[in-house]
């Protein structure tokens, strides 16, 4: 098949799932047809409904595990951050997008985060998130590498309580994005005893302030943690 034709072909089986998807013919958890079956549907080969597919996993939009029972076949998901957080990794690393750009926007959205969790509905058990992960990087046991993704997910934590799944998504990405950024930042340097101290201050500010519900108080220390921290890593 020529590489036009099997383009086509690929958008196709893509444009079905996405028009599917919208109608709510589609929903998460449910399991796609097989290769085959898709193939017949669309007058295709088997391989460009596998290049759809793969396109697919790499998107976020499905998981494929082989076998029986009932987690394989293709299974419609959605993992929006995970695609996102792998594409800007790759563009980083490419050095396309500067890691002080990623930053800045970074700190763009997270103080908006913390500014409108301030005025937003959200349930204790949220806060009681990011408390339980405030508590887990006071252990001075940790290693740096899990102390990083303990304060990932701490700042994700607290940016959900804005109540705006794209903002919480995009922070999930740029955070995955600099990981390795920060975790080479973290062992170039040194001197991790000093450095996590100054940030678990940096962390106990800023949960005060959230839970105070003092959002301009949390954006401002937020962005001064954010800052402090890109300016050790240079």
């Amino acid at each position: 098949m020529p590489e036009s034709t099997t383009g086509r072909a690929h958008d196709a089986v893509l444009r079905h799932i996405e028009d599917s998807l919208r109608s709510g013919a589609l929903k998460l958890g449910d399991r796609l047809p097989g290769e085959r079956a898709l193939a017949e549907q669309f007058g295709i080969s088997r391989a460009s409904v596998r290049d759809a597919i793969r396109s697919l996993e790499v998107m976020g939009v499905v998981r494929s595990a082989t076998g029986s029972g009932p987690n394989s076949g293709t299974i419609v998901v959605s993992d929006p951050s995970s695609a996102l957080g792998v594409a800007l990794r790759l563009h980083v690393a490419s050095q396309q997008l500067p890691v002080k750009d990623v930053v800045d926007a970074r700190i763009m959205m997270e103080t908006w985060a913390l500014e409108r969790a301030a005025t937003a509905s959200w349930a204790q058990e949220q806060l009681d998130d990011a408390r339980r992960l405030l508590d887990a990087m006071d252990d001075d046991a940790l290693p740096s590498e899990v102390f990083t993704l303990l304060d990932s997910q701490f700042h994700i934590a607290l940016s959900t309580l804005a109540g705006n799944v794209v903002v919480s998504t995009m922070m999930e990405s740029m955070r995955e994005a600099i990981r390795s950024y920060i975790d080479d930042a973290v062992t170039r340097r040194g001197a991790w005893g000093d450095v996590v101290h100054v940030l678990r201050n940096h962390h106990h500010g800023i949960f005060e302030a959230v839970e105070a519900r003092d959002g301009e108080r949390a954006a401002q220390l937020v962005r001064e943690h954010i800052d402090w921290f890109y300016r050790q890593s240079l």
